[in-house]
């Protein structure tokens, strides 16, 4: 998978609308398995299809589903031995029997709550699928056991027919946080404001997004081979991106005084205009690939922060008179500076694993 590759308009389309996509996913590939096991006359049929839906179910990404198959086969195979010893044990004593099942079952509890508990939980599962073949019926207990391996298969296979990725849905979600924090920025510093505007609403549901954005990370992960702390780290400045961004707000906004100065700054409007644009180009990059603009965006963001640094010394230096509000608005815009810097070297490294 290209990491840097362009966002297409299908997959905007199937991206954003992919329960839909899942459900019509899990549908075709269930009407299709029971055609292929109906038509090789399959003993235990019931089993693949069983374990299409609870492989498929639950997560749709490509990152996931093949760590989910890779556990259900483990599981399967582990069960599967667990339960044709229990039969063939049962053959002689069934209180023997009893008691081996419930050291399997011991077992899978325990490392349910272990690092693989898919595979675990699997364990019990299967050894009770094999149970109910009966004492002896070792012939129905294999094919039950290799038609839950099938099933598997055959989850994989349709999960890889033009999969959901969660690193595609990831970059759409980000560039969308950013655009969202483009608007939230362009409104509380706009100069046709009178008084500020309540953006309470618009404030909490971008932090909704950045919220949700964490449930991705690992699968995300896994189909991009880029470090999980690197997802964790954008996340952690997105979340104090938009802290400082209403801080900022909260000195635009905090005197008429301070108010009017800053907004006849000549320098600080460039700031604003500045800002504005890394984000929106940050945000494309996310979804257009990667077209050398990272470089760019750097660059310009390296640049603002030392003019900032040079404007709060003259401002310092030239008068004392000035309100606390001002430098903590040119302090904190050095701050959005700054983490915008970070956010784009993160995401260049995320497009250039």
């Amino acid at each position: 998978m290209r990491l840097d590759k362009k966002i297409s308009s299908l997959d905007t389309l199937i991206y954003k609308n992919y329960r839909i996509a899942h459900g019509l996913r899990i549908a075709l590939a269930f009407i299709l398995t029971f055609l292929i096991v109906h038509w090789i006359h399959l003993p235990e049929a019931t089993w693949p299809l069983i374990t299409l839906v609870v492989v498929m179910g639950p997560i749709s990404f490509w990152g996931n589903v093949v760590e989910r198959v890779m556990e259900r086969i483990l599981g399967t195979i582990g069960g599967s031995i667990s339960g044709l010893i229990a039969l063939w044990i049962e053959i002689y004593s069934v209180p023997l029997m009893l008691a081996w099942c419930g050291v399997v079952v011991f077992a899978s509890g325990y490392l349910t709550l272990g690092k693989r508990p898919y595979a675990a939980l699997l364990l019990g599962v299967t050894l009770a699928v094999v149970l109910g073949a009966g004492a002896g019926h070792f012939d129905v207990a294999m094919w039950r056991t290799a038609d839950v391996i099938i099933g598997s298969l055959l989850s994989l296979l349709f999960a890889s027919i033009y999969p959901q990725r969660a690193y595609i849905h990831w970059r759409m979600q980000m560039a969308a946080y950013l655009k969202s924090l483009n608007k939230l920025y362009s409104a509380w510093l706009s100069p046709n404001m009178i008084e500020r505007p309540r953006l309470h609403l618009k404030l909490k549901q971008a932090m909704s997004q950045m919220i949700k954005m964490r449930a991705l990370h690992a699968a995300a992960s896994k189909e991009s081979h880029v470090s999980r702390e690197v997802f964790d780290a954008i996340q952690t400045l997105s979340r104090n991106l938009i802290c400082t961004l209403e801080l900022l707000a909260d000195a635009y906004w905090s005197s008429r005084e301070s108010h009017f100065i800053m907004l006849n700054a000549p320098a600080l409007r460039h700031t604003q205009l500045l800002i504005l644009n890394a984000m929106e180009e940050l945000s494309e990059v996310l979804l257009n690939g990667s077209q050398g603009n990272e470089m760019r965006i750097s660059e310009q963001l390296n640049e603002l922060a030392l003019e900032l640094k040079a404007l709060m010394t003259t401002m310092q230096q030239e008068s004392q008179n000035l309100e606390a509000p001002i430098y903590g608005y040119v302090w904190l815009s050095m701050q959005v500076a700054d983490q915008l810097k970070s956010i784009g070297d993160l995401i260049k490294a995320t497009l250039h694993k």
